[in-house]
């Protein structure tokens, strides 16, 4: 009698054992169902289609105007080029962040050790574009400069639905385009516009349709005169040029602040008898831009607004 009855117990204990099993799968295997899979999407960017995982864990950006946008919309950036950051962005060049080469140079080994999911570029690095590819999804989000403000949105937007944060990028982008008609209109009343960059004791005029050309192409300052070069290298000009063009605005771009080099400040460069005696010089319509958001940030959300904001005060 006690046998069957310890045999009865023994099958008993093994029966809970075995369905205690079951349970524990079937959790385990619920919750694996229930857990998030990682989504990619398609990115076209300016070499080529990438796919690349949403909301992705660790982002490094060689493009200054990407980080500036990332920035806006609370994105965490983990990877940042060594470089003189302007106020706005500052923060990134502490310790806290990954440096990653610099404005023009990856460092491959400290990019491969980091495993980023996401690289983001765009010209100055722009033929690393295949050997970053290996690393990671790399996409390159260069502005194109002969359509700049449709091309701007257009990153904007990719950077949105990447991180999920689309519809934050749409209202900041109405935003600027409210500043910018705001800007248009005062421009139809300010007359002519030079944009003349400096660096060591040298002068540099962009014209409409350069990396700079959004002070003509969007906001709606008359150039003063067609400038004879392509987007990136602008032509190369004296005082003398000035001084004869005669411009109601001039739009000043030290490049020598904005990479940390010492020279000759560009409001020197063009204090001269030459310069002071147009109609800019006359006026008070000399702006002096702000070096580091216009020459190495660029096309990003709060950047854009702040260079908006510049041209709009000084034809104001």
């Amino acid at each position: 009698m006690k046998s069957i009855v310890k045999s009865r117990l023994v099958a008993g204990t093994a029966l809970a054992s075995l369905l205690a099993l079951s349970a524990c799968g079937a959790e385990t295997a619920a919750t694996a169902d229930s857990a998030p899979e990682q989504t990619n999407i398609t990115v076209e960017h300016a070499q080529g289609s990438t796919e690349v995982p949403v909301n992705p864990e660790t982002v490094y950006t060689f493009d200054l105007g990407a980080l500036d946008t990332m920035d806006a919309l609370d994105i965490d950036v983990d990877g940042v080029p060594a470089a003189n950051f302007p106020e706005s962005l500052s923060k990134y060049a502490g310790d806290d962040y990954a440096k990653i080469g610099s404005m023009k140079e990856p460092d491959f080994e400290a990019i491969s050790e980091g495993a980023p999911d996401l690289i983001i570029i765009s010209g100055r690095v722009a033929a690393s574009y295949e050997e970053l590819s290996k690393i990671a999804p790399t996409i390159d989000l260069s502005v194109d400069q002969t359509d700049s403000m449709a091309s701007f949105k257009e990153v904007t937007g990719t950077l949105g639905r990447i991180f999920d944060k689309e519809d934050a990028a749409d209202e900041k982008l109405a935003a600027i385009d409210k500043r910018i008609e705001e800007t248009k209109t005062a421009a139809a009343d300010a007359g002519t516009g030079l944009i003349v960059m400096t660096s060591g004791g040298e002068m540099t005029a962009y014209g409409a349709g350069s990396r700079f050309g959004i002070i003509h192409d969007v906001l709606g300052v008359s150039p003063v005169a067609e400038i004879k070069a392509d987007g990136k290298h602008g032509e190369s000009i004296t005082a003398e040029y000035i001084a004869d063009k005669n411009p109601d605005n001039l739009f000043v771009i030290d490049r020598d602040t904005a990479v940390g080099e010492s020279g000759e400040a560009a409001l020197a460069v063009m204090d001269n008898e030459l310069v002071n005696g147009t109609n800019a010089a006359k006026n008070d319509r000399i702006t002096a831009l702000d070096a580091s958001s216009w020459y190495l940030v660029g096309y990003g959300l709060s950047n854009v607004d702040s260079m908006v904001t510049e041209v709009q005060n000084g034809i104001s």
